[in-house]
């Protein structure tokens, strides 16, 4: 039997709501999983909202944070998140904790939510 609930740890990065400012995540800790993707789903965009996703990293939860370079991520994030959409990242760097930000560029307002998967658990089933 194929299962994939037991083998992956889900965390809400960021509730679904209406963001009208720039959004950054909690540092989500990776300890115990090999893999993570991102997956930011949105509804309605308000008066030409113009927002971007990224990821960022650090090897401490309240290091400095930086960008992660595009040879450590699955995919790429678009120019500007769409309205209606889900957009999904793989991330294969090595450091221990991450952070989504969604950085709100112009316009009003956009719904979105995002969670991040982690994946390839050292202990299995993942409660």
């Amino acid at each position: 039997m194929r299962d994939l609930a037991n083998n992956i740890g889900a965390v809400q990065v960021v509730a679904p709501a209406v963001l009208s400012a720039t959004d950054t995540s909690a540092a989500i800790d990776l300890l115990g999983f090999e893999s993570a993707a991102i997956v930011i789903n949105t509804g309605a965009i308000v008066s030409a909202g113009d927002f971007t996703a990224k990821l960022t990293e650090c090897d401490t939860s309240g290091g400095t944070y930086t960008d992660v370079a595009a040879a450590h991520l699955v995919g790429t994030f678009p120019a500007s998140l769409e309205a209606d959409s889900v957009v999904k990242v793989g991330y294969i760097g090595t450091k221990r904790y991450l952070k989504t930000v969604i950085t709100k560029n112009g316009g009003t307002s956009i719904a979105a939510g995002a969670v991040i998967v982690k994946g390839h658990p050292h202990d299995a089933p993942v409660a």
